[in-house]
């Protein structure tokens, strides 16, 4: 095998940068990442521990369970923004409101960082939209002039009665 014939490693990471930006655009990629993070900090902070010298404070309350659960459900709603863009309302306001529960359960929604992440992650799984496909002009189309918007014309032909 020559060096002609063998993939170039720029030509295979701007392929799969692009396949990822095409895969990134067709869905609601950012608001799924913010869930997925706000999972994170709502599922770890309740079982952690905290060393302040010889003193142990252990901040795991009643609730870790429910702290578990929620963690866990934003993660899959995360996930199912970015694998089921159809549900996306749905899995939208499903973080919102696991948001707005986690501020009661999981130590005010792991001290607000998990809350905020989740609450705007799941804003913008709502409030995204498929784009429209780009319609591809074809050879008949090539010499045909742009139709824009006419630009508006006076009823008077274009002179005013100042």
């Amino acid at each position: 095998m020559s060096a002609d014939t063998r993939p170039r490693l720029i030509v295979n990471f701007g392929r799969t940068r692009r396949s990822f930006w095409d895969w990134r655009g067709r869905r609601p990629f950012w608001g799924g990442l913010l869930c997925i993070l706000a999972g994170v900090p709502i599922m770890y902070i309740p079982y952690q521990t905290m060393t302040l010298g010889d003193l142990h404070i252990r901040m795991a309350t009643t609730a870790g369970a429910g702290s578990l659960i929620i963690g866990v459900l934003l993660v899959v709603l995360g996930l199912t923004l970015w694998f089921q863009p159809q549900s996306r309302v749905f899995a939208g306001v499903a973080a919102i409101l696991l948001a707005l529960v986690s501020l009661v359960v999981s130590n005010f929604g792991a001290f607000l960082v998990g809350f905020l992440l989740a609450l705007i992650g799941g804003a913008l799984g709502v409030s995204w939209a498929p784009g429209r496909p780009a319609v591809a002009a074809g050879p008949a189309d090539a010499g045909a002039p742009a139709t824009g918007p006419s630009p508006v014309k006076d009823i008077d032909g274009g002179r005013r009665a100042d």
